[in-house]
Parts: structure tokens; C-alpha cells; sequence
């Protein structure tokens, strides 16, 4: 397997900028995911990393060898695609099979290295029946077979789920997700799906407009958005913003909103201009003693949870409370926000605000 690193690759198709000036590290044996939304520029960087796009600028070292210029055959890459990409006239065995046969590897190791590979992916039943007959997911784990099958340095997954109903999408995932950590294997993963992205990844870069946008941990992109769109992009509901003009010292915790002051963590950098004050729905609480005031305007009852949306003087935010919290629409309630978890934005620029919350992910990110 093989550690992958980008280095300000770009890509342009004549006046259009698909990728710009990317760079991050996949480690060896690591499931990573680039998200963002449809022409985020993810496929494009993926399609770089096989080979099937040549960057515009830019590097990308496999393994140790620097491959930016060489043509997918020269990099080891196996590509899983969307819509399975099979071959309709032949068998299960013999579309796993395929690779190897090109390779010229005789009869008797095929037999056994698909025999091996279908036990990895628990299809040895279907192995003789033709593929046209085959559900979504058994297609698709064929697909996955046939790019196992010849052990190359990584593999580089397109929406490989895309075409799934949803409750098989999610057995699928947790599936994949086990034969990656079975095979140790180095698995490059595109979705639009954040829910996936969280479930899934190891890392994750979120990419819009062709731009990372943030490069870490899935917990670390959650609870330390970089930017403004990751904090919308990532979560359900999105992160809040109560947008308000303001100043701030360096070492500063805590900020003021016109007449309301909340405690935020440490400040490392001054700033006086438009603020967004970021707070996840799960770190709103109602207090009878909170000052900050709001009208509540509907409720959504979710099992153990309940989204109450609210609106204040600095804007509409949602809260997720306990289902057997009692809250009546219109009635005003009183919330306090955990200063932990609080994260200020430059408007202007989208960015994060330093602080003592993500002062490590925003320098390395």
C-alpha cells in the first residue's frame, strides 16, 4: 500500500478553474474522503491522483515516486466507479478475473486469487451466476472484486454507493468500511454525503469552488470548522450563526453581542468587523436564568431528540433538546450557550477566528 501526498495541484479546463492549489497528506493504509458539494472539484483531484486527468500544475507523489505527468497504467491505482462498470456477457469469476488474465498470470493463480478475493467479500456463492441478475450491492461488490483482485498501491472510490437505495447504502458502507480494515489497503473515497464522509473516513478534506476548504479528522471538522461552509456543510441541523459588529482583543474570552455577553474560548488574534458566533444545535441550552432571549417558532420531534427553531435579534438558530423537555411554540425561553464549544468567524472572509479551540487544526489545516 502507499502514502499519497498532493502538493498544490491545479487543474484548469481552458478558462475554468476546477482545482486550486490543493495540497494534503494520505497516509498509508488510510481511509480518506474527499467531500463537498456537486462541482466541488473532488472527482477532478480524484481523477488527478489515477491518472485519468493530468494536473494543470502541481504534484502528486505515490508511494515515494513523484506520477503528476505519467498516465494512469504507469501509477498502480484501481478506480471503483459509480455504476459498477461491469462486463454484462461474462460471470462474476470472470469479470473478478479480468485484471489478472490481461496480466498474463496463469490459470490455476487466477482460480485462486478470485477464490480468495470472493471469500474476502463473501460472494463465493454467486461466483458461476452472470451479473446482469445481480442486486445493486452484489454488483457492486463485484466491482470492488475486480479492483482487489491485482493488490495495487490504493484505490480511489467514486460515489462507489451512489447508486444505492438508502437503507442498503448504509449496510454498505459499514461494509466497506470492514474490508477496508481487513486488507490495510490505502482507499482514496468521493461523496457528497457527509454522513458517510463522518461514517467512513479517517480524514477528511472538504472541497468547494475547487478549494480546500479544511483537512482533519472527522471530529476535528466537526467540533473546529475552519470556515463558515464547513460549519453549514457539516451537521444536521448546521452549525448556527448569530451575526452581530464587533471588537476583540487578543487573549480576549469573552465577546459582546449589543447588550448580551458570552464567554468564548481564548482569543489569539484581535479583530473589529463583522462577527458570526457559531454554535452547534446540541450546545444551545434552555435556562430559565438565560438573558439572551428567543421566540419559539416551531418544534420537530425526532424519538429521543426534539429540533426547536428559534428566532432571536441576531438571527434564527435551532437547538436540539431532549424530547421530554416541554417547549410550546411562541412561548419566549432564555438560552445559554457552552463556551467550549463556541467558534467566531471573520464574515468577510468566511475564516475562523484563532482560538484556544482551534489553534492546532487551523495551523496545520
Amino acid at each position: 500500500m502507499a502514502e499519497i501526498i498532493i502538493k498544490n495541484l491545479r487543474k484548469e479546463f481552458g478558462s475554468f478553474t476546477a482545482v486550486q492549489s490543493s495540497s494534503f497528506r494520505i497516509e498509508d493504509g488510510e481511509f480518506f474522503m474527499l467531500l463537498g458539494p456537486s462541482g466541488c472539484g473532488k472527482t477532478t483531484t480524484l481523477r488527478m491522483i489515477a491518472g485519468l486527468e493530468l494536473p494543470t500544475s502541481g504534484q502528486i507523489w505515490i508511494d515515494g515516486e513523484e506520477v503528476g505527468q505519467k498516465p494512469a497504467s504507469q501509477r498502480d491505482i484501481a478506480f471503483v466507479f459509480q455504476m459498477f462498470a461491469l462486463y454484462p456477457h461474462m460471470n462474476v469469476r470472470k469479470n473478478i478475473a479480468y485484471p489478472l488474465v490481461s496480466q498474463g498470470l496463469s490459470r490455476a493463480r487466477v482460480r485462486e486469487k478470485v477464490e480468495e478475493v470472493a471469500r474476502l467479500l463473501r460472494i463465493e456463492h454467486i461466483l458461476d451466476r452472470p451479473v446482469g441478475g445481480l442486486s445493486g450491492g452484489d454488483r457492486q461488490r463485484v466491482a470492488l472484486g475486480r479492483a482487489i483482485v491485482r493488490s495495487p498501491k490504493a484505490f480511489m472510490m467514486d460515489e462507489p454507493l451512489g447508486a444505492l437505495d438508502a437503507e442498503f447504502r448504509e449496510i454498505m458502507a459499514e461494509e466497506l468500511r470492514a474490508l477496508h480494515d481487513r486488507m490495510g489497503a490505502t482507499t482514496v473515497y468521493v461523496t457528497h454525503d457527509q454522513l458517510e464522509a463522518m461514517q467512513m473516513g479517517d480524514k477528511i478534506v472538504v472541497m468547494n469552488h475547487g478549494v480546500v476548504e479544511q483537512f482533519g479528522t472527522p471530529q476535528d471538522i466537526y467540533d473546529k470548522p475552519a470556515t463558515m461552509f464547513v460549519a453549514e456543510f457539516i451537521g444536521s441541523p448546521a452549525m448556527n450563526f448569530l451575526r452581530f459588529r464587533g471588537s476583540v482583543e487578543a487573549g480576549a474570552t469573552s465577546v459582546r453581542m449589543h447588550h448580551h455577553v458570552f464567554e468564548v474560548p481564548e482569543l489569539r488574534e484581535p479583530f473589529d468587523g463583522d462577527i458570526a458566533f457559531g454554535v452547534r444545535p446540541e450546545h444551545v441550552r434552555f435556562s430559565d436564568n438565560g438573558a439572551f432571549r428567543c421566540r419559539v417558532d416551531a418544534t420537530e420531534y425526532l424519538g429521543t431528540t426534539q429540533i426547536v427553531t428559534l428566532n432571536s435579534d441576531h438571527g434564527q438558530l435551532k437547538a436540539r433538546i431532549s424530547s421530554d423537555q416541554p417547549v410550546r411554540v411562541d412561548e419566549t425561553v432564555g438560552l445559554e450557550f457552552d463556551p467550549k464549544t463556541i467558534t467566531l468567524f471573520d464574515t468577510g472572509t468566511g475564516r475562523a477566528l484563532r482560538s484556544d479551540l482551534n489553534e492546532g487544526v487551523l495551523s496545520h489545516g
